[in-house]
């Protein structure tokens, strides 16, 4: 069986890519399990700055295979207890390959494809941002199997949606193309070649600092919902952290000579 998620690593970015073509990348268990593989590779690559999600072949990702539900039905593999958290994680592992994006200590781009529907759409929410062709398919369609969605959405929608175009789209399960999506704020950029403006994007942040990077991405992250307090003080020790360092001193230095700077992986 070929690699379900392949990873490249050059000039400091991850191109990720889901290898499942012939079935639109669609999430079987095995597919599950790569794809959370791929995340805790990542979490432990000192050397990557910037990581770029896509898919193989005609889709970004088709949301849970089917045959997922037949092997359910038939006996041949049990409900999962969803309750049961991934290596001491805040989530599941169905959770983490959407969240797990999120976590990621570096920047994560989605370039989208094709279809992004159920656990697909879920997992391209994780990423920090995300480039859609125009006429890309979105769906949370778990209500037509009865079911909501499961895999992060509720945890990473709620930072670029209105709480009831949010709703509307779970209630209905609802197909929109990508033009929409940009409007409902789903998607950042909408072009005709997703992935290679997804790495245009990447070799513009991977020339940064790393660490101010990470800690940009941590901050907001931690205190985007929090108190003002809170992410006043975040910011506050985050900057004191990157002062006098370095790579920001590196930085300074670039900017005065004109020189691409030569920053250090961080530890």
């Amino acid at each position: 069986m070929s690699e379900l998620v392949k990873i490249s690593i050059e000039d400091h970015i991850a191109d990720v890519r889901f290898n499942r073509p012939e079935k639109f990348n669609a999430l079987s268990f095995e597919m599950i399990d790569a794809m959370a593989g791929a995340i805790d590779r990542l979490a432990g690559e000192s050397g990557v700055r910037v990581v770029v999600i896509s898919g193989e072949g005609k889709s970004f990702c088709a949301g849970l295979d089917i045959e997922n539900f037949a092997a359910l039905q038939s006996g041949t593999n049990k409900f999962p207890d969803l309750t049961r958290r991934y290596q001491n994680r805040i989530s599941n592992i169905y959770q983490h390959i959407g969240y797990g994006w999120k976590e990621l200590p570096v920047p994560v781009i989605a370039a989208i494809h094709g279809v992004a529907f159920g656990g697909g759409f879920q997992i391209a929410m994780g990423a920090d941002i995300r480039f859609s062709t125009p006429d890309a398919k979105y769906s949370l369609m778990e209500m037509r199997w009865g079911l909501i969605p499961d895999m992060s959405v509720s945890q990473t929608i709620r930072d670029f949606m209105a709480i009831d175009v949010a709703k509307e789209l779970i209630f209905t399960g609802k197909v929109i193309k990508g033009e929409e999506a940009a409007r409902l704020n789903l998607v950042t950029h909408v072009v005709e070649n997703p992935h290679a403006a997804a790495l245009a994007l990447a070799r513009e942040i991977a020339s940064k600092n790393p660490d101010a990077v990470r800690a940009a991405k941590k901050l907001i992250n931690n205190v985007w919902h929090g108190d003002s307090a809170r992410g006043l003080m975040m910011e506050s020790e985050l900057m004191m952290t990157l002062m006098g360092s370095p790579n920001q001193l590196e930085a300074v230095a670039a900017n005065f000579t004109k020189e691409p700077p030569r920053f250090k992986d961080p530890a």
